[in-house]
């Protein structure tokens, strides 16, 4: 059973993986200092498992035990709740992705799509899956989301691909499983993972049945390989010294998984050809991993935290325009996490009994996302000054001669050290312009789907003729809805009519 952070590093180990990173292949990639940085980012969700268990377990009714919440399936809107605040609080600690989510929300979406496929195919995904789920928890493991097909031509569908490899899919069927073939792009913290979940990108036809296909694949699995992403500032990490890379201890993961022939066991395999029900799942799965998106709120504290305490270190916390953008931060900020908290608490009961946030609000919690930190970047990198670009190395600072000369004409008001300085500003790079920049900005805007996704799926639900006929009736014009926000299943209904736990 997985624990505690030493629990976690070991179980990482000699696990013979096939990764890649600057071309060539990494041996042992919990030694590699680029990648170390976001192993110890998963490995704080164990840690503070262990110092909060109430903001961070939960009872598994698959085990009796107490788990890691991100293993837990929500059984109510109260489950939905702290799971948010878990990631905000982990945002906090790591001021970078912990990449976890993915697999919360893989896991939470399955429960109720491989119930309704039973329910209409007569299939037995749902026990499968459930007895999947027990093994987890039992285990401690981290389990990986992995959705995003590399997709090709997006103006065709996975069938019409001139290489059908650009989607993953199934190339052969066996008594005891299926092989598949194809690639996944974008995998956040994939080789810190113990087990991958792959799930189909899109809707799906009748002519893709072989990639609507959902299966669960240890991460070491013949056939599987990986190409480490490139992050802004990523070689920092393999310099002398802690200070050039803002964040020394805690970093984001990003990498391609290339599948060459991978073999899923029958026992393993949750969707396998239901082309109906591909949209349902990424529709729910995207509901849940929408209102995740709260853990940048998480961040979002570190680097209002960082912008004040320059404002400080410059002798300017006091002035009225400082303190306005400081309060113009914490606003936007807030929003976020107000959003994803209020699509948890308006969530709905399942058939399988698992608990989903509503996913109107959620696309909009999202929907803050793609823009709201890169608004706080500004402000950070305003408050900053031009120093947090173009400030000297850590090797500068430490040489015999113009080391003491920096200390001297780089030092902010009286009593703050000038090291502290160089730091905080280090931090607010990072976190705008650097490593965690990729998690804090560009994940934002593109994760869960992009900008556009978020306002299809809130079209879809705005309910317009109900909204029309909410004005027409005050207007004094005659409409065949007596109560305009009561529409059967819509999300005005449940606005108005949660349904209780």
């Amino acid at each position: 059973m997985i624990e505690t952070r030493e629990d976690y590093l070991g179980s990482l180990r000699g696990r013979n993986l096939d990764v890649y990173l600057f071309g060539q292949k990494v041996e042992e990639p919990v030694d590699h200092p680029v990648i170390r940085p976001s192993i110890n980012a998963v490995a704080e969700t164990y840690e503070l498992a262990r110092r909060d268990p109430d903001l961070a377990t939960a009872v598994s009714p698959f085990t009796g035990e107490r788990i890691n919440r991100f293993l837990h399936i929500a059984a109510s809107r109260e489950d939905l709740v702290m799971q948010n605040k878990m990631q905000r609080r982990l945002g906090q600690l790591t001021g970078t992705c912990f990449q976890r989510c993915v697999g919360m929300d893989a896991f939470n979406a399955l429960h109720s799509v491989t119930f309704e496929i039973d329910e209409a195919c007569g299939t037995s995904y749902h026990q499968r899956f459930c007895d999947f789920v027990a093994f987890a928890q039992r285990h401690g493991y981290v389990i990986g989301g992995a959705m995003t097909d590399v997709k090709g031509d997006r103006s065709k569908a996975p069938h019409q691909q001139a290489d059908p490899d650009l989607f993953v899919h199934v190339t052969r069927r066996t008594k005891d499983g299926v092989y598949i073939t194809g690639a996944k792009a974008h995998q956040t913290g994939c080789i810190n993972s113990h087990w991958l979940i792959v799930m189909p990108t899109m809707r799906l036809g009748d002519n893709d049945r072989d990639f609507a296909v959902v299966g669960a694949i240890p991460v070491e699995t013949p056939g599987i390989t990986y190409i480490y992403g490139r992050q802004s500032c990523d070689t920092r990490a393999m310099e002398a010294g802690d200070v050039d890379s803002g964040n020394a201890k805690f970093g984001g993961q990003e990498a391609m998984i290339l599948f060459d022939d991978v073999f899923i066991p029958n026992e393993r395999i949750f969707m396998d050809g239901e082309t109906d029900f591909a949209a349902m799942l990424v529709e729910r799965f995207t509901c849940y991993h929408r209102r995740s998106y709260v853990c940048k709120s998480g961040v979002g504290d570190v680097l209002i935290g960082a912008a004040a305490t320059i404002a400080d270190y410059n002798g300017v916390d006091r002035a009225s325009h400082i303190r306005d953008k400081l309060v113009e931060m914490t606003h936007q900020n807030e929003t976020i996490y107000s959003t994803g908290i209020a699509a948890s608490y308006q969530a709905a009961k399942m058939k399988s009994g698992a608990w989903l946030c509503d996913d109107m609000i959620a696309n909009v919690c999202k929907h803050h996302v793609t823009r709201t930190p890169y608004e706080l970047a500004r402000l950070a990198q305003d408050l900053a000054g031009g120093l947090v670009v173009t400030l000297p190395s850590e090797q500068d600072f430490d040489h015999e001669k113009i080391g003491p000369l920096l200390q001297k004409y780089l030092q902010g008001r009286e009593g703050v050290a000038t090291g502290d300085r160089v730091r905080i500003l280090r931090l607010i790079e990072n976190l705008t312009l650097g490593r965690n920049a990729v998690g804090y900005l560009t994940e934002s805007l593109h994760g869960a789907g992009s900008p556009q996704a978020q306002r299809v799926q809130m079209a879809r639900a705005a309910q317009l003729e109900s909204r029309k006929k909410m004005a027409q009736k005050l207007a004094g014009i005659e409409t065949a809805l007596d109560d305009p926000a009561a529409e059967p299943g819509g999300y005005l209904e449940r606005v108005f009519k949660p349904e209780k736990p």
